[in-house]
């Protein structure tokens, strides 16, 4: 059965997921017992009160190779996709300037990573 021409059986699956993640969610907010307490509404950490303030200093020392990770790795999948689906005649010329386009936007956030990266001792 064709439905929505070869992309049909994405909306299939997607409205398969959304038909066992709805009941999911919907279930538990139904049945659940709902008798609110202090004490069960308290914080706890690892089993303790917890004691002084809840905000902490967040270490950005490593940010830069963060955002270096994030970009290098949606960079390699979808590279390592259009490879797998790359074949001379197949994909017509216009992809391989699109990628080129992609790889070329991708590396300004990976240049502003690596500028980062240097200047860590003002963080």
């Amino acid at each position: 059965m064709v439905l929505f021409g070869d992309i049909g059986s994405v909306f299939i699956m997607g409205l398969i997921g959304a038909a066992f993640a709805l009941p999911t969610l919907l279930i538990p907010r139904l049945l659940a017992p709902r008798k609110p307490n202090p004490i069960k509404n308290a914080p706890f950490e690892c089993g303790q009160v917890p004691a002084g303030k809840g905000k902490m200093h967040f270490m950005m020392q490593y940010y830069a190779y963060l955002l270096m990770f994030v970009v290098f790795d949606v960079m390699a999948m979808f590279l390592y996709a259009w490879a797998a689906a790359y074949q001379p005649l197949a994909l017509s010329d216009i992809s391989s300037w699109m990628m080129t386009i992609f790889i070329g936007g991708l590396l300004v956030p990976m240049g502003f990573a690596v500028y980062m990266a240097g200047r860590r001792e003002i963080w």
